[in-house]
């Protein structure tokens, strides 16, 4: 298999990918041109606002895109290999020992007819080669590490008898047990509690930090961003607005549609005269008069009122 670039740091590479759906009206681009990268132990935020293309990347990068989606054009490395050209066959392996996946709705994501157990020593045996036996030790193992008290008793149950929270800790659990080096996690914590969402990311932090995995992160949350991430990827309508260090584009956003997005975060610092608008200029009507750099529709002001970054 072909492989590239020679930094050890370097797991993920993504190089001007673009994804297209045929319409009635002709093609439509999802993801346009989108180039970045992600290091290993390292936890890229894909931020935007629904539709921005987000899920999209981490399906493509994955190649689990919808029919009739499909990737036009662009290369993706993972760990040195180019991924982009193996067949079917050598890529479902890719993703059943390579990638791993924390999906929103931690319910959809096991299957309720059967339980912990089975599903954890069947993605051991298969991707890693291991008994039985041994497979169910790791399995015990990995639940115990993600926080699931009595682990060796709670394996035998099904998805039901586990609560929003630990289910999502199965499914942290099942992604990491095979030694993935790359996990896509699309809005892990959406489906969750407000009171266990910071419990979940943390957790993923810890745990992809301490098995040196790199994570993609993907969401709208602009406090999840800030919290857990280590750098940050602004998505628009199927392009990437910003890249870098999540910190440095947070206190010094350098492209409007990112200013307008953190400006529409509630601050308890701040009071709101009016509903923030979260989009970029060129979707607004001409004839609404609005601020450039806070986006908000009503009389425009000749000072821009950039709120600050969230820190």
């Amino acid at each position: 298999m072909p492989k590239t670039n020679t930094d050890r740091q370097l797991l993920l590479q993504v190089n001007h990918l673009q994804v297209a759906y045929p319409s009635r009206h002709g093609i439509f681009h999802a993801v346009k041109d989108l180039s970045l990268t992600l290091n290993r132990g390292e936890i890229l935020g894909v931020v935007g606002e629904s539709g921005a293309g987000k899920s999209t990347v981490g399906n493509a990068v994955a190649e689990l895109l919808t029919p009739p989606g499909f990737v036009e054009s662009g290369e993706v490395f993972l760990d040195g290999v180019k991924i982009t050209e193996l067949d079917k066959e050598s890529m479902r392996k890719v993703r059943g020992k390579d990638i791993g996946f924390i999906f929103q709705d931690p319910m959809t994501s096991l299957n309720p007819l059967f339980t912990v157990e089975d599903q954890m020593v069947e993605a051991i045996t298969t991707n890693l080669n291991l008994s039985k036996d041994k497979a169910q030790k790791r399995a015990v193992k990995w639940l115990d590490t993600v926080g699931i008290p009595g682990a060796d008793v709670r394996i035998k149950q099904y998805p039901h008898q586990f609560s929003g929270g630990m289910r999502q800790r199965v499914v942290i659990a099942i992604a990491l047990s095979t030694e993935p080096k790359f996990i896509i996690a699309d809005e892990p914590t959406t489906a969750l509690d407000v009171s266990i969402q910071d419990q979940i990311l943390q957790l993923i932090k810890k745990l992809c930090k301490e098995h040196n995995v790199g994570c993609m992160l993907v969401t709208h949350d602009m406090g999840v961003v800030s919290a857990v991430t280590d750098r940050i990827a602004v998505m628009y309508k199927g392009e990437l607005m910003e890249f870098g260090d999540t910190q440095t584009v947070l206190s010094n956003p350098q492209h409007d549609y990112t200013k307008s997005l953190i400006s529409a975060v509630p601050r308890a610092d701040k009071k709101f005269d009016r509903f923030p608008l979260v989009t970029y200029i060129e979707d607004v009507n001409e004839s609404s008069e609005i601020d450039v750099k806070t986006h908000w529709l009503g009389e425009a002001i000749e000072k821009p009122d950039y709120d600050g970054p969230i820190l």
